[in-house]
């Protein structure tokens, strides 16, 4: 094992947290039972504090993924052993130890796959409600936090803790298997892992809170999972392919929605020559296999949106009305107060301020996005570029004291200044 520092095991434990926690959680389950998902979520999480107390003085392991894996199902039977509920399965889960530890590697590496995949399907079981089935992935396989997870849903995270105890509590009491049902009825669970692996991706491309308004890790790690969907026959679907043209898409231009202070850059300041043209490919790949089926989702449209913008020259040349015309379709099927924001700023560019100060002043559901930083910020930036300096400068103050990201507070502040 090789020495390391404490700031680069943080790193790598962090790296770890966002990559591997879900797939041991994964794993655990199916070993001890979706009944014990919560011990399953405590024990990997002791896991992980117990690699950044130890592995500073010892080294990382060659495998540290089945080093947590090891640590943690030692630490299940330790409780096991403590619990009454466990004591009559504890040989079995003992047994089940000493079966997986003769060859941790291999046994770790052929599980994850399946084991993964099928928590997903079921933390979606229908007996579940479609927001706890979301938010039951983002909390066991995507190590979300409550307040991640209220943030995603634009919703108070008290209320998140008892949808996640709940969903919990459910399948415990429905004693539900880890063995996936027939086809036909995991079709209908589909849908809600598509829309897990979305709030996944759009809280790496736009964190909720933290000091970084970027985290790739959690972009690439929705896309793997995406792909790990498509490759799964019951995944493979159009719908799925356009989930995965659009974080593609997305994901390409990552390089360059930060400045080197820190700011964010909006789409007009970007250097498109940053732009990652191998993924853009890519997503245009899926994209074209996403035109197989006769049904259009939002996912769908969203990728064609992405697309307009991947394949613009230069931010003057993109195809503004075509874009809002997608917007108009997507708004046909989630008429969201988010979608009919970013409508608005599509219907701006093509039409001119006026015409997105009106949007956004008929805005369905405006009341939910009072306290939304982005609503504020996109109501101060039109009444700028209307020449309407002293509003513009009230919305951006509010959407200065809503703001958390440090990067977003920048962009809010620099515009602040050309309302003097």
């Amino acid at each position: 094992m090789a020495r390391t520092g404490d700031s680069e095991v943080a790193g790598v434990v962090d790296h770890l947290f966002r990559r591997e926690a879900g797939r041991l959680v994964a794993i655990l389950a199916r070993r001890f039972g979706v009944a014990h998902l919560h011990l399953a979520e405590d024990v990997v999480q002791d896991a992980l504090l117990k690699a950044m107390q130890v592995w500073p003085f010892t080294g990382v392991p060659e495998n540290p993924s089945a080093w947590l894996l090891q640590t943690a199902q030692n630490r299940a039977l330790d409780q096991s052993r403590r619990a009454t509920l466990w004591r009559r399965k504890q040989s079995a889960l003992t047994a089940l130890a000493e079966d997986f530890s003769g060859t941790p590697t291999a046994r770790f590496e052929d599980e994850i796959a399946d084991s993964q995949l099928r928590m997903m399907f079921v933390c979606c079981h229908p007996g579940l409600p479609a927001d706890a089935q979301v938010a039951l992935v983002l909390k066991t396989l995507c190590g979300f936090g409550e307040r991640e997870i209220a943030a995603a849903f634009l919703a108070a995270e008290d209320a998140i803790v008892k949808k996640l105890v709940r969903a919990r509590k459910f399948l415990r009491d429905a004693r539900v298997p880890m063995e996936l049902p027939p086809a036909a009825k995991l079709a209908p669970r589909v849908e809600s892992v598509q829309r897990a692996l979305y709030l996944l991706f759009n809280e790496g491309h736009k964190a909720s809170h933290g000091e970084s308004l970027l985290r790739a890790d959690l972009c690439a790690e929705a896309i793997r999972l995406g792909e790990l969907l498509a490759a799964h026959a019951i995944g493979a679907r159009p719908a799925t392919h356009a989930l995965l043209a659009l974080m593609h898409l997305h994901a390409a231009r990552l390089p360059a929605r930060v400045a080197n202070d820190g700011s964010l850059l909006v789409l007009a300041a970007q250097d498109r020559a940053k732009w990652d043209r191998r993924q853009i490919g890519r997503g245009l790949a899926h994209l074209e296999k996403s035109a197989a089926g006769e049904n259009l989702t939002r996912w769908h449209i969203e990728a064609g949106i992405a697309a307009c913008h991947a394949l613009a020259p230069s931010f003057a040349e993109t195809n503004w009305p075509h874009i809002l015309e997608l917007y108009d379709a997507l708004l046909a099927l989630d008429a969201s107060p988010i979608v009919a924001l970013n409508r608005a700023i599509a219907l701006a560019q093509a039409d001119g301020a006026a015409a997105g100060l009106q949007a956004l002043a008929d805005l369905p559901g405006r009341r939910t996005l009072e306290r939304y930083h982005l609503f504020h910020a996109v109501h101060g930036h039109l009444l700028l570029a209307a020449g309407k300096k002293s509003e513009a400068a009230s919305a951006l103050c509010r959407a200065l004291d809503l703001a958390v990201l440090p990067a977003e507070r920048l962009l809010v502040r620099q515009r602040l200044e050309n309302c003097r």
